[in-house]
């Protein structure tokens, strides 16, 4: 995903020239994932430019960019550290395009690393999903596959909406196939990423691998459980989600974050509301605990595996 994050960039930069990148040490560094790698010495310093340790400024500074025409994109470094700018990012640049009642765009791409299974410390694996998902005026995706991520980053920079762009950092490393000539899912689309018939489980960002080694150990026990990789978390795509839930009848979300007052909580009470009578079981959340992220050696405790969405498998599949 680094790769096709940096590709994505890069293309992105070359078709555009009003598009921006700006962060802590993402110039001659890279980035501290390496994922704007390379690019500050193609493109130049004003273009892929170092900014101080203030990520209020960084926010700002896009958003006023932004009015003049540019579309930047802003890296945050980890996913804790975007809370110096939230102010920026849900009172300003949120609001901002229906203050003017349409009359100016605010394209800015917030990039945030997403998630933990990556052994850190506290502000650096949290999953925070919900406070922008929960802000209207702001556009959330989230992509799983180095493939999604590649299209995605394009898509978002081309959008006149500003977009909080979720990188799960679990999925940072490992490989997968990217087709550069086409791309048959939109942005805000939701696809079944694995077909099943006896339950349905949704996931997005790093959790989607995750369910998908879940399905593969139930399909050993005889079970066939359908996985729908999000993608997007506002707006979200239901129409999968409920066509598949009216074919299995049970539901589980799994996600990293806590499960109070979360994605998941609303996409329960959706399905709740639009596939009542389908639903063959209560809908099930897999989630982190509602507490606050833990020490890394206590992460595995924290997160959900595919034991613990199997085991909500389990009691679905018992009523």
């Amino acid at each position: 995903m680094v790769k096709a994050l940096n590709a994505g960039l890069r293309r992105a930069l070359a078709d555009d020239p009003r598009v921006l990148l700006m962060g802590e040490d993402i110039g001659p560094l890279g980035g501290v994932f390496r994922v704007t790698e390379g690019l500050q010495k193609e493109f130049g310093p004003q273009r892929v430019m170092d900014t101080p340790l203030a990520e209020a400024g960084i926010i700002g500074s896009a958003i006023g960019l932004a009015m003049r025409g540019y579309r930047p994109v802003v890296e945050i470094q980890f996913n804790g550290f975007v809370f110096p700018g939230f102010d920026q990012i849900t009172t300003q640049l949120a609001k901002m395009t229906n203050r003017h009642s349409g009359r100016m765009k605010f394209p800015v791409v917030i990039r945030i690393p997403h998630g933990g299974h990556i052994g850190a410390v506290e502000h650096h694996q949290e999953a925070p999903e919900a406070y922008f998902a929960h802000t209207a005026g702001l556009r959330v995706v989230a992509p799983s596959t180095p493939h999604d991520a590649y299209w995605m980053i394009q898509e978002a920079i081309r959008s006149d909406d500003p977009i909080v762009f979720f990188e799960p950092m679990s999925r940072y490393w490992p490989k997968g196939e990217v087709d550069l000539v086409e791309n048959p899912t939109p942005l805000h689309a939701s696809r079944v990423v694995r077909t099943g018939t006896d339950a349905t489980i949704v996931a997005w960002a790093g959790m989607v691998s995750v369910a998908l080694r879940a399905a593969e150990l139930a399909a050993e026990e005889g079970r066939s459980l359908e996985v729908i990789d999000l993608r997007s978390l506002s707006p979200i795509d239901y129409a999968p989600v409920i066509a598949s839930v009216q074919k299995t009848g049970r539901l589980i979300i799994a996600q990293e974050a806590p499960g109070n007052v979360s994605v998941g909580s609303e996409v329960a009470a959706t399905v709740a509301e639009k596939a009542f009578y389908s639903l063959e079981s209560p809908v099930l959340r897999v989630a982190g605990f509602d507490v606050p992220f833990p020490p890394a050696k206590l992460e595995e405790t924290y997160l959900p595996d595919a034991d613990r969405i199997l085991e909500a498998v389990d009691r679905a599949l018992a009523y």
